[in-house]
């Protein structure tokens, strides 16, 4: 489940941030700040590209929180700013000249429900295969939503999301050959069953 809709937001705050009220804001960056950074780095891949996208995304959030009406929750509106900005960045020619797509392996400061074995797999995948399988299976995007945030069509977001899912199913069946292989002389290695668990289904599964 996304956590940008984990947290409950009392209208108190939202209107101190309206009137530019220091604490509000801090709240509400407390509230949102680690989902926004979760996201930008699952669809980016480089933490210090996500670490700019948390600061764009909020600089909008505040600037533009009067023009929040309450039509969907607050969750809602910051999660479809982050993913304009973060998209935004995977856009840039920076980043698609690669100077910022280096894996980057660490225990982040994130949804700690996402296992590393996870992480590494994501990493694997390429940028807009990776962005369209966390919008759908994660943030509950359907394919006509991640179309026009992507500024594609609906096609390509269902042929993208098939690729990542047969890319998922390949790498963890090699695992489970691997581990298969390695019962005679060796013992198995947990750690791969959420790699394996990963494809088991037809969305990717955070719990």
């Amino acid at each position: 489940m996304s956590g940008f809709f984990a947290n409950n937001i009392e209208e108190a705050v939202l209107s101190g941030c309206r009137e530019g009220d220091n604490s509000a804001h801090a709240q509400l960056f407390s509230a949102f700040s680690k989902p926004v950074f979760t996201l930008a780095l699952r669809l980016t891949g480089s933490r210090p590209v996500a670490d700019e996208v948390v600061q764009d995304t909020f600089i909008e959030v505040l600037t533009k929180i009067a023009q929040y009406r309450g039509d969907a929750p607050i969750g809602a509106w910051v999660r479809r700013i982050a993913v304009n900005k973060a998209l935004a960045q995977l856009r840039s020619p920076w980043h698609k000249r690669g100077e910022s797509l280096a894996p980057d392996i660490e225990t982040y400061d994130i949804d700690q429900s996402v296992s590393m074995d996870l992480v590494t797999c994501l990493q694997r995948l390429g940028p807009t295969a990776r962005s369209v399988l966390w919008l759908h299976d994660v943030e509950g995007y359907t394919h006509k939503e991640i179309a026009a945030v992507m500024e594609k069509t609906v096609s390509f977001s269902k042929s993208q999301l098939s690729r990542a899912h047969q890319r998922l199913n390949a790498w963890a069946n090699t695992d489970e050959a691997d581990a298969q292989a390695s019962k005679r002389g060796t013992k198995f290695d947990k750690s791969r069953a959420s790699v394996l668990s990963i494809s088991s289904s037809p969305k990717l599964t955070v719990s």
